[in-house]
């Protein structure tokens, strides 16, 4: 951890970090402790190596198959109803505090759905991500097809999706799949900038945020209203809202501690 940021690393660099049941139930495991943590302010996501994730391991479940192996639910999806793909969007968004996904390479597939359920993605300048699934006769899941129309609109999302054409770091700017593009000789430096100013704000107003901006497709403007004047109330009530006042007075930065 550094700067009450807690970075998470995609670490199967050899293969692009595509994801396994292993890896991404590893990846949940990570988040929900972070979660936990109350040192921790927000959490990062990205990817060992010249990778981001390039979604789920076919070459994996190709050599399951020659060896027999067929690919069960159990082995891949656990049976359930969501599956592990289900479960890593549901823990992203879920989770109390901000998740940027720092996406220094190749994202595609269930490895852009990650980034998709992120709160913030931060892109390196020669990054690519591709939804993939058309090119592989799939259709999408781990939440893409709820995440990606919401950040882009319905017809863009629909040409990335049909298409699963490549999308450069200057179109998802462009576009509003990233919040920012940094150099790559930069990149983990300038998304770790961008997360610890993140992680200098108040906890519960992040988290109030977090919940805010989650609700606000499903709710009419009076419920959304409502929720705002509720949440806000909450946050007037904490010891750092009145250290916030006090710093204004006194021309300073403030220093949050959670409470």
């Amino acid at each position: 951890d550094r700067d009450r940021v807690r970075t998470i690393s995609l670490n199967r660099p050899e293969r692009l970090n595509a994801l396994t049941d292993q890896l991404a139930n590893e990846m949940i495991a990570a988040i929900q402790e972070a979660d936990r943590d109350d040192a921790v302010h927000v959490i990062v996501i990205t990817g060992a190596g010249r990778g981001f994730c390039a979604g789920l391991d076919l070459m994996q479940r190709l050599e399951d198959a020659r060896n027999g192996d067929r690919p069960e639910p159990g082995r891949w999806e656990r049976g359930d109803d969501l599956g592990w793909v289900g479960r890593q969007a549901l823990v992203i968004t879920e989770t109390s505090k901000p998740v940027v996904a720092a996406v220094n390479g190749p994202a595609a597939g269930a490895g852009l759905s990650i980034a998709l359920a992120a709160d913030v993605r931060l892109m390196a300048a020669g990054a690519r991500v591709t939804t993939g699934y058309a090119r592989r006769g799939l259709s999408p899941d781990g939440g893409m097809s709820y995440f990606l129309p919401r950040l882009v609109g319905m017809t863009r999302a629909a040409d990335l999706i049909l298409t699963g054409r490549d999308v450069a770091a200057e179109e998802a700017l462009a576009t509003g799949i990233v919040a920012a593009v940094y150099p790559d000789e930069t990149f983990r430096e300038q998304a770790q900038a961008y997360a610890a100013q993140l992680a200098a704000n108040a906890p519960l107003g992040m988290t109030n945020s977090k919940r805010l901006l989650a609700q606000s497709f499903a709710n009419s403007l009076p419920t959304q209203l409502r929720h705002e004047l509720n949440l806000i109330r909450q946050c007037f009530a904490t010891e750092d809202v009145r250290e916030a006042m006090r710093a204004f007075a006194e021309k300073r930065t403030p220093v949050f501690r959670g409470r």
